[in-house]
């Protein structure tokens, strides 16, 4: 199955671009495609912990399993005051 990955903000600078399409099993998991676009994007490695993940314009887990033609959001934490 395929999903579109957007990035939002500094995480378009760690990856050098704006989107990207991974091919992943049927089943995979937002853990499973993170796994995948670390490996991609080493840069990504940094923010792990601290990244939030949207499916669509809902947040998700990581356990969340994907479906075919899913649209995920990475971005870093909303920072106000």
């Amino acid at each position: 199955m395929t999903v579109r990955v957007q990035f939002w903000s500094y995480f378009k600078d760690l990856t050098g671009c704006a989107q990207a399409s991974e091919e992943l099993a049927v089943g995979a998991t937002i853990g499973d495609l993170l796994q995948r676009l670390q490996a991609r994007f080493p840069n990504l490695i940094a923010m792990q912990n601290s990244t939030l993940i949207a499916v669509g314009v809902e947040y998700q887990s990581r356990d969340y399993v994907l479906k075919d033609g899913d649209e995920v959001s990475l971005f870093p934490p909303v920072q106000g005051g």
